[in-house]
């Protein structure tokens, strides 16, 4: 364990030295739920709702931390450091390479943590409410960040370098960033569009997240559940398969 806290401190001071995730990861999403305060601040999600747009919107917030390091920041650090041979080299070392990755998730999966808080606390200043259980949100929170992370291990683990490893993250991250609902509001998207982005994992970790939230858990909740634990499972099952080394 000591070894891993000592790699966990490493990558991290690393990676918030480049400043990345710290953008995208913490300062994006606040930055998103600031300007979605100040153009809906009380308004009702809809005609007679109980709950306000910016209630509704907390969930979808959350995953832009998530979306940025699970399908853009973890892919190209684990690419990055088989093409600098960084994983082979930790082969010859007490610390194993998987030791290294269990780091970087770790790192991912902190910063998911810090920006949930964030929001949280922005949220209590805004006066959003939690309509639903605390315990469910964060239980549907943390599947989303599993999830998500699996896609990019998975990514970072098969791409044959860093160029071809950024080439599908961005294929994967801007759609999902556009149009998961985490920046554009599901609700006011096209009846055939959301059709459509509700086939990204992402959307089905937004949607239990609100309804988690907002205390309308319904059957098609645990599509959303099932969805996500099959992405996790095959993603993680490719990249142990066929995960690259060097």
């Amino acid at each position: 364990m000591k070894r891993f806290y000592t790699l966990l401190k490493n990558e991290l001071r690393l990676s918030i030295r480049d400043m990345n995730m710290v953008i995208f990861g913490i300062i994006m999403p606040l930055a998103v739920f600031v300007v979605l305060g100040i153009i809906y601040r009380s308004k009702p999600a809809y005609e007679g709702a109980d709950y306000t747009f910016l209630d509704q919107s907390f969930g979808a917030v959350c995953a832009v931390s998530v979306c940025a390091g699970g399908l853009m920041g973890l892919p190209l650090v684990v690419s990055d450091y088989r093409e600098k041979k960084i994983l082979k080299r930790f082969k010859a070392t007490p610390a194993s390479p998987a030791l290294l990755l269990g780091a970087e998730l770790a790192v991912y999966i902190l910063y998911s943590a810090v920006s949930l808080i964030t929001l949280a606390a922005a949220g209590i200043i805004a006066g959003v409410k939690l309509y639903g259980s605390a315990g469910a949100f964060l239980g549907s929170w943390a599947l989303t960040v599993i999830s998500t992370l699996s896609i990019g291990m998975m990514v970072g683990g098969i791409a044959k370098n860093t160029k071809q490893a950024g080439v599908i993250a961005s294929i994967l991250y801007f759609p999902a960033l556009i149009f998961s609902g985490t920046t554009l509001p599901f609700e006011i998207m096209p009846e055939l569009m959301q059709k459509i982005v509700r086939l990204f994992p992402l959307t089905q970790g937004i949607e239990l997240m609100k309804s988690s939230f907002l205390g309308t858990i319904s059957e098609s909740s645990i599509i959303a559940v099932f969805v996500m634990l099959l992405t996790g499972a095959v993603c993680s099952g490719i990249s142990v398969k066929f995960f690259k080394w060097e």
